[in-house]
């Protein structure tokens, strides 16, 4: 008997077109660790405000067995990778076999459902391959989001992609709308290809969401190899140069979405220029839209600030304020050994540790650092968390950097363990929020829209969403532009030294000098990050804007 589900409501007349999501993590709630990051975040809050808005959307993804990976401590404080099995009694077995090929080889499937009433998003079915019916190899596909070694993490592309298409049809699930949350799962592209035998009829179906301009984000892989682990759903290899893009020995991902899609999107107005300047003249950009990303403003804001703010309390909002520091306080204390004061202006940088996030320019001028965090008239505390690739060793570097600048001062601590209960914590005991990208480099940049629904105000370069939000000195400290065509140590040199000035002679005298200017800025962000930047407004969007890709397909650019 097949396995069948439905959603928990009726749905709206403006969602009622079936769409499929399909995504490599998601970030729901803090027990399911099925994310590493932003992308994750995105896919949560957007699974949330489908259920919200009763949209009828389907998810796919992955029940990764080891997560991304457990950030822990060494004995000198250093950063440890561990990869520790995960156990879901909430998730609910479909019972469900079925082969998809991979390297030639029938790798068995099974699905894990996790239902709307569990954490109130849109119905999701994660996939596995560890079975007892398959080898060890196999079995490792669904082991490790974003494993190290290439071929898995392409068969995990398969798995995803041909593998959720697979299980929709056994469902009896036959979507109007399949998208490709990144490129991640873009066999389903082939897949479908493959049952429809028209570049056209694939395009009337299929639309893509672009999450970075980094190059690790936008990849080119060898023919060859995609071609033995069975990449491309039994296409034959003359069909590929017609309907993927192709340079050479190589695919590229992307444009090979763009060239199948119908519609595709950048999440930022900035990154929307970004992506057309990335290839200028090429005709299949012109499939790009802006669709923003948002939060999901239920799920991240502090409900006692928002009724302070709605009666016009001040006074019980920096009580609130407070209160929230004490409690990020005390998980200082327990990670750090370090006892913090909620009167002290308190600065975090928290988000996945990459070089273009810089992490650590704070530290570019050690003289300047110095000056900042000994001050003891505008005195300071500063806070970091955030997850590196567990194979990006350098920025592993960074992070056991600073956990050894943070032994030499009690006001610096760097905290393990950045996932969504830490998240909340710290945006929720933030009183100033860095975000410094270099520019071009954030496509979005969430974290700094549920830090604003927090009652953090965002200290920023003016790269992904901030430009769309930031008012300088009114919601936001804006980070003075530097030359984004410069080399990268001429921008982190400009930058450094903007954001130094910054704090210097901005944001330190306005906190302790013209409190009321500063609830003021508190007041103006809270407002202003609702309602566009809550991912209600986002899937509205989506729907509006993206899953119309069988009205406007006729147009083939590829």
């Amino acid at each position: 008997m097949a396995f069948t589900y439905q959603h928990p409501y009726a749905f709206d007349p403006a969602y009622k077109t079936a769409v499929a999501y399909f995504s490599m993590e998601y970030a729901i709630q803090q027990p399911l660790k099925t994310y590493a990051g932003g992308l994750g975040f995105l896919a949560g809050a957007h699974m949330r405000s489908a259920h919200d808005t009763r949209q009828n959307i389907t998810g796919i993804g992955i029940l990764w067995k080891y997560g991304y990976y457990d950030q822990l401590r060494r004995a000198d404080q250093g950063m440890e990778v561990e990869f520790i099995e995960k156990v879901y009694g909430f998730l609910q077995p479909t019972h469900l076999r079925f082969t998809i090929s991979i390297a030639a080889h029938d790798v068995w499937v099974t699905a894990w459902y996790l239902p709307p009433a569990v954490f109130n998003t849109a119905p999701i079915f994660l996939l596995s391959t560890d079975l007892p019916e398959n080898d060890y190899l196999s079995k490792t596909i669904c082991h490790k989001l974003y494993d190290a070694n290439p071929e898995t993490r392409m068969a995990a592309a398969i798995l995803l992609g041909a593998g959720g298409a697979r299980l929709l049809e056994l469902m009896g699930k036959e979507p109007a709308v399949y998208h490709l949350n990144e490129s991640h799962a873009l066999p389903l592209a082939f897949y479908l290809y493959k049952k429809f035998q028209s570049k056209e009829e694939v395009q009337k179906r299929l639309v893509y969401t672009n999450h970075t301009p980094e190059a690790a984000g936008n990849l080119q892989t060898n023919i060859g190899l995609l071609e033995k682990l069975g990449f491309f759903c039994g296409v034959e290899t003359a069909t590929l140069h017609d309907i993927a893009f192709i340079r050479g020995a190589m695919l590229d991902h992307t444009l090979t979405a763009l060239k199948l899609c119908g519609k595709a999107n950048a999440v930022s107005k900035k990154h929307y220029s970004t992506l057309l300047k990335m290839w200028p003249g090429e005709p299949l950009c012109n499939k790009f839209i802006s669709i923003t990303n948002a939060q999901h403003f239920h799920y991240w804001q502090d409900e006692a600030l928002y009724a302070a703010l709605a009666a016009n309390d001040d006074a019980a909002m920096v009580k609130q304020k407070q209160r929230s520091k004490q409690q990020l306080f005390e998980i200082v204390a327990d990670q750090a050994g370090e006892i913090y004061d909620p009167a002290v202006l308190t600065i975090v940088f928290a988000k996945r540790f990459a070089a273009y996030k810089r992490a650590d320019l704070l530290l570019y001028d050690m003289e300047r650092f110095k000056s900042l965090v000994t001050n003891q008239r505008r005195p300071v505390q500063i806070i970091w968390a955030g997850k590196p690739y567990p194979m990006d060793y350098t920025a592993i570097a960074v992070f056991d950097k600073i956990a050894n600048l943070c032994k030499e001062y009690s006001n610096c601590a760097i905290l393990a363990g950045y996932e969504l209960r830490l998240s909340k914590a710290l945006k929720r005991g933030a009183d100033l929020w860095l975000n410094l990208p270099r520019l071009t480099h954030e496509a979005s940049g969430t974290s700094g829209m549920s830090a604003a629904m927090n009652g953090a105000i965002n200290c920023s370069t003016l790269d992904g969403w901030m430009p769309e939000f930031a008012k300088d000195k009114v919601n936001a400290f804006i980070i003075p532009p530097c030359d984004e065509n410069a080399l990268d140590h001429l921008q982190d040199a400009a930058d450094a030294a903007a954001l130094y000035d910054l704090l210097e002679q901005e944001v330190l005298p306005c906190y302790y000098d013209q409190p009321a200017k500063w609830q003021q800025m508190i007041k103006n962000s809270l407002h202003d990050i609702i309602p566009y930047f809550d991912s209600d407004r986002m899937v509205r969007d989506y729907y509006q804007h993206l899953y119309t890709c069988t009205e406007e397909s006729s147009a083939d650019l590829g």
